[in-house]
This record gives structure tokens, sequence and C-alpha cells, in this order.
């Protein structure tokens, strides 16, 4: 009986772990995604590309349109500060871009990529199905003559390393300071927007002590977000070309 209740425990434990994995990075900020930058990493341009890789790394790890995109079991995750935390990025809510890098641009290539052709982008209508390559459509074709300047590296977060790296809910005010560029990808621009929202404090509406009603707190307008969203964003990832 002692023998069966352990190994019970032990296949708890593993039910645990398991639904902790796939919960990563939903939401939540300050999950890790399995690794640690405690420097900024050395980004080199895709030849004829809009995105970013980091070859010193071992980890699938691209900057794309102002954010940063991790391919890491076998799920993407994006982040506008380089060592997260990271937001979990459906299949169905990848940037095309992200999915039109090339096989050899992939540090730490999953099993399932061996014998792909390292210079065409990897099969995803097979990995993810029919059903996702319908709903996704033309996703490897783009006029190759018409490709997008890339977004410039947001740089001034080599300052932020180690002990040194802020908050999340520091990372916006720093972001805004410092990087004025914003996303035109719509899908991106949905991403960049929604991780924004979920950093920024909520300031407490309780009256300070001593104060009157004319001091209570009131939540500040968010600033350089959400005010002009331009119609192609609202049309989701289909409006991604």
């Amino acid at each position: 009986m002692r023998y069966l209740l352990i190994v019970f425990l032990m296949l708890l434990g593993s039910a645990t772990s398991a639904v902790a994995q796939v919960s990563i990075g939903i939401g939540f900020p300050g999950v890790s995604i399995g690794f640690n930058l405690p420097v900024y990493p050395e980004l080199v341009r895709v030849p004829g590309y809009p995105v970013y890789y980091a070859p010193r790394l071992e980890a699938n790890f691209f900057f794309y349109d102002g954010m940063y995109w991790v391919y890491h079991g076998d799920n993407w995750y994006a982040s506008s500060w380089y060592n997260g935390p990271w937001g979990l990025v459906g299949p169905n809510y990848v940037p095309f871009f992200i999915l039109r890098i090339p096989v050899r641009y992939y540090r730490v290539p999953p099993p399932y990529f061996r014998g792909w052709q390292p210079d065409a982008p990897p099969h995803w209508g097979e990995h993810w199905g029919r059903e996702w390559e319908q709903r996704r459509g033309g996703w490897d074709r783009w006029d190759r003559r018409a490709v997008p300047a890339p977004a410039p590296l947001p740089i001034y977060q080599r300052g932020y390393s180690g002990d040194r790296y802020p908050h999340t809910e520091q990372q916006p005010l720093l972001h805004d300071r410092n990087y004025r560029y914003q996303p035109r990808d719509a899908v991106v621009r949905q991403h960049y927007e929604e991780q924004a929202v979920k950093r920024i404090p909520v300031p407490s509406q309780r009256r300070p002590p001593g104060g009157s009603a004319g001091q209570e707190h009131r939540q500040p307008p968010q600033q350089g977000r959400g005010s002009g969203r331009e119609k192609d964003e609202q049309r989701g990832p289909q409006g991604n070309r």
C-alpha cells in the first residue's frame, strides 16, 4: 500500500508539472520559459528579411517589428524586452514574417525540422495541420521585392542587465522613454499593446490618509497606446501579409 501511495504521488507531481508547462507565459508577468539572458544578445539581420536572429545563443531567438520572439518547447513567445517576461503566442497569431524565417536561422531546431530545406521556412502547415493552413493561407507567399525595412534595435536595453534589469511595471515607462518606434505589423501591434496594458500597474483608488475627496488617486491615461488604433489592426492575423 505504501508503494502504491508513493507511485500515485509521483504521477500527481508529473501531471502538475505538465500543466505548469502548458500554461507558461500566458499573461503572467515574470515567468521563465527555460533560459535566462544575463546581457543583451548580439543580433544579426537575416538576409532579405525584416528580422534579426541571435547567432551566439543556444535558443531560437529573433527580433521583428519592435518585439523579441522565441520559439521554445514547440511554442512561440513574444516580449518587448530581451529577457521577458514572455507572453505565449498561439499558432494563429504568429506574424507572417516570423513564420517565414528560414530553417537555418533556428539555432536549436526541433527534431521535426530534420530534412527540411535550410533556406526555406519550416513546414508549419504540415506541423500544425490543414485547418491552420487554411486559416493562415498565403503565409509563405510574398513579394520579395517589397520587403519592409527592419525595425531599429532597442539597443538602449544594453544598459539594463543583471541586477539592473527592470521589473515588469518599470518596463513600459523605460520603453516609451527610450524607443520611439511603433510596430507596423497589425498582429505585432496587438501583442505589443496587450503586453503593455498587462504590465501597467493600476493605481489604488483609496483616498490618501487625511486627504479629501478631491485628492483621490486617479488612474492616469495610457500614453501612446491604443488612442489611434488603425483600421487594419482590427482585422486580426489575416491583415498581416
